[in-house]
């Protein structure tokens, strides 16, 4: 899709006024690359680390005095119309400013909810980042947004969005998406001359993986790919693969997915039917898996890819010859993006929102899955959760289920468990309940996230 293309047929306008809120990783590229796009001026950046949002603006090549470090409205609309980059610590500050996007960055779910939610009070669209938010409240997020003549939108950079991309460009062609998904952030790299794996920053020694690695017998040689110790799907992935399915009307195979350590031309003979020689039992699903490479072979961590239906046997033989993945009979075929950019890709979502008065997501968000939490030991009545890397809860195991609203014996999504306490004991493999933990009083999160519930149109 030519996208600039597309944007060249809207409204002509330059210097759409952005507030970036949050500086880390994902935002300070966003602000590194926002001052290379003529149709966006970046008018604020928020975080809660002051000096962190100065120094992303500075490595930016932003100069001192083009920058303002504000600590009142009036201090940041000041800035604004001076033509600075206003620097603020409270998000609250940015209610009805001249803007017209914000980006939220945080990473933090609570945080990202509550932004999102002033953001469309004051009459801004909103590009969210953090999914962690997206997943439990992003279907109300959109709808409040469309309702108030605005964009919600989930930005390209993160594999949800470009994932979406892949399946609208299949949908296009007329191509059927049997699996959409992407990798972990981590390949597994396995090195013939020195016998080992190496993944998520750790060397293990294996012996005998040379036969795994080709993998003449696939589907029996899965199982014993991984190796005890480095991670294959880890939180974050069951929580990107959620948000697809909620905008595009994909389901899962089985709550945890099938998520297999796999060769990147492996997939469209992995993620095909059962009945075929794959893992599914159904087509039209969501998946992850841990790219299997040689260290002189080309990373996919973190890239995004679409299994589709070839148009014929014989169009499928023909595109596997010109090096599109494919199965030997040629019925099914990858498409894939080996690489997401973070924030240098995101003006492109923000440009879509801003020009083409569009998502880079999908047109129909719903709560149709909810990551869920099954319980890997056993806990005590008054046990609190507590995020740990990667965003685990150590002792628990991430789901994808269809969803629920929060009636007592309804799963509790995974993002509102941070913080909680146990109201009652919970033996090993149980699904954590909402009547299991005893809810917080003030929670944005939370209270949004009823008033979805109340919406039959968002389920």
């Amino acid at each position: 899709m030519n996208r600039p293309q597309t944007f060249a047929a809207g409204p002509a306008r330059a210097g759409y006024r952005v507030a970036l809120v949050g500086a880390g990783e994902f935002g300070a590229t966003f602000a590194a690359q926002v001052r290379r796009i003529s149709a966006l001026t970046l008018s604020v950046v928020c975080d809660r680390d002051l000096a962190r949002a100065q120094r992303a603006l500075a490595q930016a090549g932003y100069a001192r005095d083009e920058v303002t470090a504000c600590g009142s409205r009036s201090e940041i609309l000041a800035a604004v119309e001076g033509g600075r980059v206003a620097v603020c610590e409270d998000f609250h500050l940015l209610r009805d400013l001249p803007l017209d996007i914000v980006v939220e960055a945080t990473g933090l779910p609570e945080a990202a909810a509550a932004i999102a939610e002033a953001a469309t009070a004051s009459g801004y669209a909103t590009a969210l980042v953090t999914k962690e938010a997206e997943i439990v409240v992003g279907p109300l997020l959109a709808a409040r947004a469309r309702e108030a003549g605005l964009v919600h939108t989930p930005v390209d950079g993160d594999q949800p969005s470009l994932v979406m991309g892949l399946i609208a460009r299949a949908a296009a062609l007329g191509l059927p998406v049997v699996a959409a998904g992407k990798s972990t952030e981590s390949d597994y790299v396995f090195d013939p001359a020195a016998g080992t794996v190496e993944a998520w920053g750790r060397r293990v020694p294996v012996a005998g993986y040379a036969p795994l690695f080709e993998g003449a017998d696939l589907l029996a040689c899965l199982p014993s790919r991984v190796v005890p110790g480095l991670a294959v799907g880890t939180v974050p992935d069951l929580c990107e693969m959620g948000i697809v399915a909620n905008h595009c009307g994909l389901g899962v195979d089985r709550p945890g997915l099938h998520a297999p350590v796999a060769r990147t031309i492996e997939l469209p003979r992995l993620f095909r039917p059962r009945d075929e020689g794959g893992l599914l039992t159904r087509t039209g699903v969501v998946e992850i898996f841990a790219c299997l490479r040689r260290p002189d072979e080309i990373s996919f961590a973190g890239g995004t890819f679409v299994v589709v239906e070839a148009p014929d046997r014989a169009t499928g033989r023909l595109l596997a010859q010109k090096g599109i993945p494919g199965c030997g009979e040629g019925r099914y075929l990858l498409l894939h993006n080996p690489v997401h950019l973070l924030g240098v890709e995101a003006p492109i979502s923000v440009l879509s929102a801003l020009r083409d008065g569009r998502s880079t997501g999908g047109a129909d968000v719903r709560q149709r899955l909810d990551l869920v939490a099954r319980t890997e030991r056993a806990f005590a009545a008054g046990e609190i959760f507590a995020l740990a890397e990667r965003h685990a809860l150590p002792g628990i195991a991430p789901e994808l289920r269809p969803a629920r609203t929060l009636a007592p014996d309804a799963a509790l999504p995974y993002y509102l468990l941070p913080g909680c306490r146990l109201a009652q004991p919970l033996a090993a493999g149980a699904l954590v309940t909402v009547s299991d933990i005893i809810p917080p009083e003030d929670s944005v999160l939370w209270r949004l996230r009823r008033a979805q519930d109340t919406r039959p149109d968002l389920q």
